[in-house]
């Protein structure tokens, strides 16, 4: 878990803040390497993720490149280093301001989602000059298995193309001049710990792949997204997900022509389990069956347990007393403010510090302002390494 010297680090801190591991960081990124990198995959690390630039410096370091939703996200992902040739930019709804930039910076790719979008980045596009390279975001109507907020590849989800729409769009296509077709996206959803719809996503794929170069298009990039999840609940045993499992299933069903690259954008298999977010306990309460531990961390660091009911593992860190079922929850006043109910931890005190595990994805990113709360800098592990050897 937390050696006792960082433990110490964090009692001088400020709390809450967002603590990140990066040795977990890049043990994660060389598993990433040796079953993805080396078999000449093309990785994109998804910015919605994570934005904090410490991390994206590690991360393209590494050798992946820049998988953006925004055009706040492509700047921040130049900021970083990543080069405009490793840049994807998907999203639903991009303003003709971010597909500008998109454009100004000639970046490698626009992930497209609708008929409307490829007529309006041509129409830019030619007014600036430039030809867009484009990837058609297909659905390919894969059940995901997960949380319905966070799958995105059904035919009623908001994202993507489907498939009854893909002839009219490729009769279009050659008239959109300043379009370059160079591949096909598909992203089916996120935290899918199942195999199976990676399984059934490579079906699909390898089907609408023949499917359009049978139409007479060269496709060199086969994007099949992201949405590998993490484990939740043993984030100490499984600190890095299998991704020769992940990687491996690709290689073994997904058909690539001579011509063609496959291409993913992972988000939170890549810094999901290296971040915690720290926390203090300000008080401890007693209902009439239940005990209450009020922590300073709340839906405004971490929302994802309010918006997703999402269960992530708690570690008390400065307490080895009996064990107590607390509902640990927030200081925000909204009373989805909770992290969890009902959980086994050692007995708690005021000024106990709590971490909330799991957390360096979908976590500081989606950080919000409400109730007008401090927001409290990142700490990285190198930096107590470094307080340590003072």
């Amino acid at each position: 878990m937390f050696p006792s010297e960082v433990t110490d680090y964090f009692r001088n801190q400020k709390t809450p803040f967002y603590f990140y591991d990066l040795d977990v960081l890049n043990a994660t990124l060389d598993q990433i390497k040796k079953h993805g990198l080396s078999k000449g995959y093309h990785i994109h690390f998804a910015l919605k993720a994570n934005n904090q630039l410490r991390m994206l410096e590690t991360i393209r370091d590494a050798g992946l490149g820049a998988d953006c939703v925004s055009g706040g996200e492509i700047n921040r992902a130049l900021e970083a280093g990543f080069a405009p040739d490793d840049i994807a930019f998907a999203g639903v709804g991009k303003s003709d301001e971010e597909m500008e930039l998109g454009l100004k910076h000639d970046i490698f790719c626009f992930n497209c989602e609708s008929l409307q979008e490829l007529k309006v980045l041509n129409e830019l596009a030619g007014q600036h000059g430039k030809t867009a390279r484009i990837a058609l975001r297909l659905n390919p109507n894969v059940e995901a298995d997960t949380h319905e907020y966070i799958t995105t590849g059904l035919n009623e989800n908001k994202f993507g193309i489907n498939e009854s729409e893909l002839d009219t769009v490729l009769e279009l296509l050659p008239k959109l001049e300043n379009l370059e077709l160079i591949g096909i996206h598909f992203h089916i959803g996120s935290q899918i710990e199942n195999m199976k719809p990676f399984r059934e996503l490579c079906d699909k794929a390898n089907r609408l792949n023949n499917y359009i170069e049978g139409k007479g298009f060269e496709l060199t990039v086969i994007n099949v997204g992201g949405g590998f999840g993490i484990n939740y609940d043993h984030p100490n045993e499984h600190a890095i997900p299998d991704f020769e499992r992940f990687f491996g299933l690709f290689e073994q069903h997904i058909t690539l022509k001579p011509h063609q690259n496959l291409h993913f954008e992972l988000g939170r298999s890549v810094t999901g389990q290296c971040g915690s977010l720290i926390t203090e306990v300000l008080f401890t309460k007693t209902g009439q069956v239940k005990n209450f531990a009020v922590v300073d961390a709340g839906m405004t660091e971490l929302i994802r347990p309010a918006l997703y009911k999402a269960a992530h593992r708690i570690d008390v860190l400065t307490s080895n007393k009996e064990k107590k079922t607390y509902d640990v929850v927030g200081p925000i006043c909204e009373s989805s403010d909770t992290f969890r109910k009902g959980v086994e931890l050692p007995e708690v005190q005021r000024g106990d510090i709590i971490a909330i595990r799991s957390a360096g994805a979908y976590g500081e990113v989606m950080r919000s302002a409400y109730n007008l709360r401090p927001e409290n800098p990142s700490v990285y592990s190198d930096e107590i390494v470094s307080a340590v050897k003072k």
